[in-house]
């Protein structure tokens, strides 16, 4: 009998065999968002296919509730995490959700969104024994969301043998990953957990087991209107030497918190009627910018060499924003706006006459604002940079005159020049399957407007390598005696859209996602499906992302439920 590759060794050399550019070994665990510190999405494992569900754990018990208020589920969950060991850490909400009377109506106030600080977001160790998923320990945060249109990110990464969990006052908690006990309370504002500034997005680590995450303070007063008091990106060393960079002073080429920043058409009064621009001449409002400050849910990505990417934006105004590179002592690398890059308006991919763009509109000008399309920051999505094996940098902006905000994914060069685009990016976080000493890129690509909606991989010039189409048409539910009822409502002609905001890519390239139809699937190497497993039931939903562990089980959420997937 042969002896054992210690599993270290074995991810080390698949790295190897499949001949990516990378700047460091394929990982088999799963320690933060996106798998690891560039965000890739990729795996060392190998998945094990959509045979059969595994285990089943609630993470959200306020799914009813929620969908009774909004209608769909608008929270953003965390990507459950896998360490080497096989161990799974998960968010679950407890507390309680205060639901309106009627639902939806906002009476009695606070209530459904503006109670969210009713809830308690605690993390769940659990362990693999005997083919069942345990409770290990359960450690409970004070942390609570921004208050946001949805549901800001709670998510922690692991680093050495500890876990960092958001806190409250834009803390850190370092808890041991094997017992559940607290180890420190990492406050970067001084002794007191102050309310007015919260962990914003989710916490990354590189492979030396320093920490990053995005800390915001906003007016107590006035949170939502009102300019933020401070902004910044943190980064602790593994024996907790806190160092801190500020976003409202960052960026040397942004506006001024008091500069005029152009709003849309939309925001003119009394608003002009269409088609916009209203003429050739015409530009929308304009009003303060407000400072820097990163988005709501954007976790740091780490490249080669340790450079940090991040993004910022005006507080006020999406439309002025940025993708920033630091050097591992947080000192600027570079800056470079998400402005001026797309020329794919009016005439591109906004046809002149009809609702948009009259004749003698400027070639390629968004409709809203007769200005070169920006590519956007926007805090109701959790869009991360993603560090390339070449250096370079992904972003999925927002833009919202291609396919009701389809927005785009950006790419930039190691320096921050503009390679390209390809014209959806809304959301998603995408994943990097690395072959044959080059890479591919795997997103999703939903198109609203037409109904069509894809899984898509592109090569590393953003050009269409295959497609993936969702033609599923019935919404179904799966009832308490484990019986799935489908029926054809109608309302998807043309299928569902996919709803993972960051999928998952194993070594052989095969890809792994859900759907609001309810299925999670398998899809592999040239757009072919290998297998797909309804969990719960048809719905509407904020993005969710997905994990493999090191056996290639598959970490799904559906309904506010996390299933692994395998055989």
């Amino acid at each position: 009998m042969g002896t054992r590759m210690p599993l270290a060794l074995l991810c080390l050399l698949l790295g190897a065999w499949d001949g990516g550019p990378d700047h460091t070994a394929r990982r088999c665990d799963w320690g933060q968002w996106g798998q690891g510190p560039a965000h890739d999405g990729s795996s060392c494992s190998v998945g094990q296919g959509a045979a059969r569900e595994l285990a089943h754990v609630v993470v959200d018990p306020f799914t009813d509730q929620e969908i009774a208020e909004s209608g769909f589920i608008v929270a953003h969950y965390q990507v459950p995490l896998i360490d080497e060991d096989g161990d799974v850490f998960v968010m679950q909400k407890a507390g309680t959700f205060v639901s309106c009377d009627p639902p939806g109506s906002g009476q009695p106030f606070p209530c459904g969104d503006d109670a969210r600080d009713a809830q308690v977001w605690t993390e769940t160790a659990m362990r693999w024994h005997h083919g069942q998923l345990g409770d290990r320990w359960t450690f409970l945060s004070d942390w609570k969301p921004l208050p946001a249109r949805f549901e800001a990110m709670f998510q922690p990464a692991l680093a050495g043998r500890s876990i960092y969990v958001p806190g409250a006052g834009g803390t850190v908690f370092q808890v041991d990953r094997d017992t559940g006990q607290l180890l420190a309370r990492i406050n970067p504002f001084g002794q007191a957990v102050d309310p007015t500034i919260y962990v914003a997005g989710g916490i990354a680590a590189d492979e030396r087991g320093n920490i990053y995450y995005n800390a915001v303070q906003l007016d107590p007063d006035d949170p939502v209107g009102s300019d933020v008091r401070g902004a910044w990106l943190i980064e602790v060393t593994p024996r907790g030497r806190v160092l801190e960079v500020d976003y409202t002073t960052l960026v040397a080429d942004a506006p001024a918190a008091d500069d005029l920043c152009y709003r849309t058409f939309r925001d003119q009064s009394p608003r002009p009627p269409h088609p916009w621009p209203p003429t050739p001449e015409s530009f929308p409002p304009q009003s303060a910018c407000q400072s820097q400050r990163p988005g709501f849910n954007v976790t740091p990505a780490i490249g080669p060499g340790g450079t940090i990417f991040t993004v910022t934006r005006a507080h006020a105004s999406a439309a002025y924003s940025f993708l920033v590179a630091l050097h591992p002592d947080l000192s600027l690398a570079w800056t470079v706006s998400l402005r001026d890059q797309l020329f794919d308006g009016c005439g591109v991919l906004v046809p002149y006459g009809g609702f948009d763009c009259p004749s003698g509109t400027e070639l390629g000008v968004d409709p809203a604002t007769n200005l070169p399309p920006a590519g956007q920051v926007t805090d109701d999505g959790s869009a991360s940079p993603v560090a390339l094996p070449d250096g370079g940098v992904l972003y999925g902006a927002l833009t919202t005159h291609n396919q009701a905000g389809a927005g785009h994914l950006m790419k930039f060069d190691r320096e921050g020049d503009f390679v390209g685009s390809f014209d959806f990016g809304w959301d998603t976080t995408p994943a990097i399957y690395r072959h044959d000493g080059t890479y591919s890129i795997v997103l999703k690509e939903n198109r609203y407007l037409d109904g069509l909606f894809y899984i898509t991989q592109l090569d590393p010039d953003l050009d269409v390598e295959w497609r993936f189409q969702n033609t599923t048409i019935e919404t179904c539910e799966r009832q308490h005696d484990g019986t799935i009822i489908c029926v054809d409502d109608g309302l998807h002609p043309t299928g569902f859209e996919w709803c993972a905001n960051a999928v998952a890519v194993d070594r052989r390239g095969s890809v792994f996602t859900t759907s609001e139809d309810g299925n999670f699937y398998v899809i592999g190497q040239g757009g072919v499906e290998r297998g797909r497993l309804f969990l719960n039931r048809t719905l509407g939903a904020l993005y969710t992302p997905l994990a493999l562990d090191s056996r290639g089980r598959a970490y799904a959420m559906n309904d506010g439920d996390l299933f692994v997937i395998g055989r």
